[in-house]
């Protein structure tokens, strides 16, 4: 049997990294293309390293810009390392946290939508096929249908407004927000809509993981769908 490629797509904060990461221990000879982390290694590269581009004025500064050759300008890099893919800028390990920060998220939601992605989308079809070769391949990212049409599952993960501010407390520690928080989710969301990147397909799964206690009950969920025969 052939490899397959599952895609995780879902709302802003649905937990979709931490479900990836629980498909990765039950889905034998499998990685994780975390596709917005690419993105994000980009745009965090973009925003440390032009000093008179911050989050006010990254979408004029970005607008119609080939988003893949900045990301080689930059010298932004995806590696693997423990079967998940890894952004190197300049050689530098860019650490998850960083990728993860509440500005970082709301600035690559907004040049998600106003950069040109399509080269982008070339080389992240072309990267799953050469990684499609060795292993099942799981792709977290947004527009996946676009970037690769021929996914095996492509998911799309669901959980209230409540529950993902709940999600995002957690992860950004004690000195986060919650009203900050939450307006931060809001604005993602109606960027990411606008963007149109929380589109669903005739066969995209929807999960609901509001109730879900855990990233591995979320897993479940999603694993039922799945067909490893």
């Amino acid at each position: 049997m052939s490899n397959i490629i599952i895609g995780i797509e879902g709302l802003v904060g649905s937990g979709k990294t931490s479900i990836c990461r629980e498909l990765l221990k039950n889905i034998p000879n499998s990685i994780i293309l975390h596709g917005g982390n690419l993105y994000r290694g980009i745009v965090v590269a973009l925003m440390n390293y032009k000093s008179n581009i911050d989050i006010n004025n990254l979408k004029n500064n970005i607008k119609n810009i080939d988003i893949k050759k900045l990301m080689d300008s930059l010298n932004v890099n995806l590696k693997i390392e423990n079967n998940e893919s890894v952004i190197y800028v300049n050689g530098n390990k860019i650490e998850e946290d960083e990728l993860q920060a509440q500005d970082a998220s709301l600035a690559v939601s907004i040049a998600g939508g106003s950069a040109d992605n399509s080269h982008l989308y070339i080389f992240g079809r072309n990267l799953i096929n050469e990684y499609k070769k060795q292993f099942n391949v799981i792709v977290s990212g947004r527009d996946l249908m676009k970037i690769y049409p021929d996914l095996d599952y492509h998911f799309f993960i669901e959980a209230s407004l409540e529950e993902r501010t709940k999600r995002k407390m957690k992860q950004y520690g004690d000195n986060a927000i919650y009203e900050e928080v939450q307006n931060n989710i809001i604005s993602r969301d109606e960027l990411q809509e606008k963007a149109g990147f929380y589109k669903k397909y005739p066969n995209t799964i929807v999960v609901d993981v509001t109730k879900c206690k855990s990233a591995e009950e979320s897993s479940k969920k999603v694993l039922k769908h799945i067909n490893l025969k």
